[in-house]
């Protein structure tokens, strides 16, 4: 493992190709990617190769892997400050889970919560893909030697099964590979369905009307507002028995910038017909530079090629040293 002691601290993310970016992961997570790049040696990823763990129909995957990496680049990644890239691009991937694969217990994976959850929903359709899925996630993380590793809670599982494979690797090899932290964020993390606020806005959910879609045109984004779940109780208020309430409430906080306690006083004699017209225009306001700049960067020829091509080529430098090391620790020739 290299000496960086007096370098920045690296950081890693990224997010799968499957439907569209959505307020709940912009606020809970890309907002706090932008903001951290100026502090953080930052890799951010478009996991392309997970999304093939379910269906996908080729054509929809190619478009939605750039409009993803486009989204990155209009929410504020900065490409001169930022390594931003496609997981396919970079073949170490694939190579060191196969590696990772060797090295870790099966029983390990078969407690993985979101596989039993998810090979339910698949039946007959499910695939090794699916099972290995934290393997090729550990290796994802563990090429570029991030101190921290920023997810949701739903994804701690899989992040302690990552360190426990890097400290598995440094057991029988010899000391390798840095075992990162998990960094589990708390405020804007749960950004709630519009249409059953007990549950989180998910890009898999059936429901187009569960969620804000970063790339909403205004008028969709007023529609979806308005149709959003609520109660017949007077006066809005941060109240857990109102989990509708409160995730609009939340939405509007997040986005206005005011406190909890502002945000009360302002509706407390409000009905949701005052305050959900109130909601769309602070939410279609604060969207609209992202999606200006999306059909900026959309319409330039070649620009988010160079981008994405210059990236694959900044990880793979990365990526493949760590796997030249990996490969020399367990006993492999080194390529001609």
């Amino acid at each position: 493992m290299p000496d960086d002691s007096t370098a920045p601290k690296r950081i890693l993310s990224g997010a799968q190709p499957t439907g569209q970016l959505h307020l709940g992961n912009y606020l809970g997570a890309v907002r706090n990617w932008v903001s951290e790049q100026r502090q953080y040696d930052s890799y951010f990823c478009v996991v392309d190769l997970h999304a093939l763990t379910v269906p996908q129909e080729a054509a929809e995957l190619r478009a939605a892997t750039r409009r993803t990496a486009a989204l990155y680049l209009a929410c504020g990644i900065d490409p001169e400050r930022s390594t931003v890239f496609v997981q396919s691009h970079v073949p170490a991937h694939t190579e060191l889970t196969w590696l990772f694969n060797c090295l870790t217990p099966i029983n390990w994976l078969e407690r993985m919560i979101q596989f039993k959850e998810k090979a339910i929903k698949l039946g007959e359709e499910v695939g090794i893909g699916l099972f290995d899925y934290p393997v090729l996630q550990a290796a994802d993380i563990l090429l570029y030697e991030p101190h921290l590793v920023p997810v949701g809670e739903d994804q701690r599982q899989h992040l302690e099964l990552t360190r426990d494979i890097a400290r598995r690797f440094n057991d029988r090899y010899g000391e390798s590979l840095r075992v990162p932290e998990v960094l589990i964020r708390k405020e804007g993390a749960r950004v709630m369905s519009l249409q059953d606020g007990n549950s989180k806005m998910s890009k898999s959910d059936p429901s187009d009307l569960s969620r804000l879609n970063l790339l909403d045109a205004p008028d969709k984004l007023r529609d979806k507002i308005k149709r959003a779940k609520s109660d017949a109780v007077m006066g809005l208020q941060f109240d857990p028995a109102r989990p509708e309430c409160t995730n609009l409430l939340t939405i509007y906080q997040l986005l206005s910038g005011e406190s909890p306690e502002a945000v009360e006083a302002r509706f407390a004699d409000a009905g949701f017909g005052r305050f959900k017209p109130i909601l769309a225009d602070l939410v279609i306001e604060y969207l609209r530079p992202i999606r200006e700049r999306y059909d900026a960067i959309a319409g330039e020829s070649g620009y988010l090629e160079g981008i994405l091509r210059e990236g694959a080529l900044r990880a793979s430098k990365v990526a493949g040293l760590t796997l030249e090391r990996i490969r020399a620790r367990m006993g492999l020739l080194p390529p001609f």
